[in-house]
């Protein structure tokens, strides 16, 4: 179930228990060998979301993100070489203005997402809106803040959390995440507008087959979709 938005004002400190630093514990370790797999083979992996944040519970996803446009081989190189076994793999586009982005999932709560097209400056933040570790800050055990799917900023503390709905202090949680007022007044819209008439679905979605390779299913798409040739020569441009 979407967790739904918190009312504002909202504010309270949490408190982790034992098996909470646990949990984490395990869940940055796990994202700390893939992150590493990746890096041995020159790629940047940044987690983000809870496992970033500490505000983990026992359904959190490791969620990794290469921000740049990479080759795929090299990617599913880096996991295999790794010792991580690829599920499945994704190809998706949010909608028709954003960019087409390729998931290759390891297992049902682990995925790496890198895009195929270039990101424009917003879609990179909302990564970071949601709060977003480096290989460094994870071994050195850093949390960092993030807003949450309910709009609650999560700030770490020693001893776990300060968490308080974003509504009606959006511009100073924009500082603190690190991320433009524009995006998080975007987020905020989306988010709430999902609270009031559920998920609208997602423009364009396919599984790969075993003999495809990401870049194939994009020239596929490229050579259907006149809209997506214009946003690659919009994105390409800059």
């Amino acid at each position: 179930m979407a967790k739904k938005v918190a009312p504002a004002y909202q504010s309270r400190e949490v408190i982790y228990d034992r098996a909470h630093w646990e949990l984490l514990g395990r869940l940055r370790s796990k994202a700390l060998s893939v992150m590493s797999a990746l890096c041995k083979h020159g790629l940047e992996g940044r987690v983000h979301g809870s496992v970033a944040r500490g505000d983990v519970n026992p359904k959190s996803d490791i969620d990794i993100i290469i921000p740049e446009v990479a080759q795929s081989f090299i990617i599913e190189e880096a996991l295999t070489k790794g010792g991580f076994q690829i599920e499945s793999r994704e190809l998706s586009q949010a909608t028709p203005v954003h960019t087409v982005k390729a998931t290759i999932y390891i297992d049902q709560t682990l995925k790496v997402t890198f895009p195929l097209i270039p990101m424009r400056g917003k879609e990179r933040e909302f990564y970071k809106f949601g709060g977003e570790a480096g290989i460094s800050e994870i071994e050195a055990g850093l949390r960092v803040p993030g807003i949450d799917k309910r709009l609650m900023l999560i700030v770490p503390t020693d001893y776990g959390h300060t968490e308080r709905s974003i509504l009606s202090y959006e511009a100073e949680a924009a500082k603190i995440v690190g991320v433009s007022l524009e995006v998080v007044l975007e987020r905020v819209r989306v988010l709430t507008r999902r609270d009031q008439i559920g998920r609208t679905g997602i423009f364009f979605k396919r599984i790969l087959q075993e003999n495809e390779t990401f870049e194939g299913a994009l020239s596929e798409r490229l050579s259907k979709d006149p809209s997506l040739r214009r946003l690659l020569q919009q994105r390409c441009k800059r």
